[in-house]
C-alpha cells in the first residue's frame, strides 16, 4: 500500500506579503484508470506569470503524458514527448513565457517501477535500506550551472556563465569554477545573453523561458528509473528546490522517516525549511514536499495503492 500527503506553503516575502505561490503540486490515484499507476508532479513556477506557467504544466504533462502512444512500452520516451509538447504548448497560449516558467518533477510509479522525469531543480529522493540504515538516493540531479555538463552545453549556445557579483564587477569574471551549491553564499551562477542583463536564469532546463531557450536552457527531462520495495525502499520525497536550499538529501529523508504518517513528514519538512531558511535569510522561497510511504508488496510482485 502506498500511503502519501503533501504540503506547500508559500514563501514570506516581508515586502510581498500577498505574493501567491508559485508551487503547483498534482497527484493521480488510478492514473488513466490503472488501479496500479499513480502519477505525482511538483512544478515550481518563476518570473511574472509563474504561478500561471507552474498550472500550466501541472494541469499539461499529466494529460499529455497519458496520451502518448508511447506510454507502455517506453515511458522515458513518453516523458520526453510529454515535456517538449507542453513547452510548445505553454509557448503557443496567451501566458507570456518570455521571463517566466517553470521547473517540473515528475513521478510515475506502475507496480513497483518508478520512473522520475525530471526539468530544473525540483527532486525526488528516496530512502534506501543499506546495512540497517536509511541512506538518501536521488532519483534526479539538478540541471545547473553547478553541473559541469551542463554548464558546457549552454555555452555552446552562446549563454554566458556569471554570478550577480561577477556580472556587476564586483568579483572576477573570469573565474568559471564554482565549488558547490551549499558554498555559493546565496549568489550562484547564471545564464546570461552576451553583453545584456537577461534572463538570468540559476537553472539550465525548464518549461517556458523562451529567451533563455535561445541560450540553450531546454525542456528535455532526464529521466531515472528505479525499483521499489516496502522492505528496501519505504519512503519517497518529491519536493520543490525550497526544501533542498538549506537541507541535503539525507537529512530530507532523515527528518521524514521519523513520522509513520506521510502528513506529519511533510508539515516536518516545510517546517524546518522554513526555519531554515530564515535562519540566514530575510524571506523564503515557496516549500512543497510531498512524502510517499511504501508499506507493502502484494506476493505477485505489484505494489498495492
Amino acid at each position: 500500500m502506498l500511503r502519501y500527503a503533501f504540503v506547500s506553503q508559500r514563501g514570506y516575502y516581508p515586502e510581498a506579503l500577498d505574493k501567491e505561490n508559485q508551487d503547483a503540486v498534482c497527484v493521480y490515484r488510478r492514473y488513466g484508470g490503472d488501479s496500479e499507476q499513480l502519477f505525482f508532479g511538483v512544478f515550481d513556477g518563476h518570473g511574472q506569470q509563474g504561478t500561471s506557467c507552474a498550472q500550466f504544466a501541472k494541469d499539461t504533462v499529466p494529460q499529455l503524458l497519458l496520451c502518448s502512444t508511447v506510454l507502455s512500452s517506453d515511458p522515458v520516451a513518453a516523458f520526453s514527448e510529454a515535456m517538449f509538447a507542453c513547452n510548445e504548448q505553454l509557448r503557443a497560449s496567451a501566458i507570456d513565457d518570455s521571463l517566466s516558467g517553470t521547473t517540473a518533477i515528475a513521478c510515475l510509479i506502475r507496480g513497483r517501477a518508478i520512473y522520475v522525469a525530471n526539468v530544473g531543480d525540483s527532486r525526488a529522493v528516496l530512502a534506501e535500506r543499506v546495512d540497517g540504515e536509511l541512506l538518501a538516493r536521488p532519483l534526479s540531479h539538478d540541471h545547473t550551472p553547478f553541473r559541469e555538463d551542463e554548464c558546457e552545453r549552454v555555452k555552446k549556445f552562446g549563454a554566458v556563465i556569471l554570478t550577480l557579483d561577477q556580472l556587476e564587477g564586483l568579483k572576477d569574471p573570469t573565474k568559471q569554477a564554482w565549488t558547490t551549491e551549499e558554498e555559493d553564499d546565496g549568489d550562484p551562477p547564471r545564464i546570461w545573453a552576451p553583453n545584456a542583463m537577461y534572463p538570468g536564469t540559476a537553472f539550465t532546463r525548464s518549461i517556458g523561458d523562451s529567451l533563455a531557450e535561445q541560450l540553450g536552457v531546454t525542456a528535455e527531462p532526464e529521466v531515472v528509473t528505479a525499483k521499489l520495495s516496502a522492505d528496501r525502499t519505504p519512503l519517497l520525497v518529491i519536493a520543490s528546490d525550497g526544501v533542498f536550499e538549506f537541507m541535503s538529501n539525507q537529512a530530507v529523508i532523515q527528518l521524514a522517516s521519523k513520522y509513520n504518517d506521510p502528513q506529519q513528514s511533510a508539515i516536518a519538512l516545510v517546517a524546518e525549511a522554513y526555519r531554515l531558511w530564515l535562519e540566514v535569510e530575510v524571506r523564503t522561497d515557496d516549500i512543497t514536499a510531498i512524502v510517499i510511504r511504501i508499506d507493502e508488496v502484494c506476493t505477485n510482485g505489484v505494489m498495492k495503492s
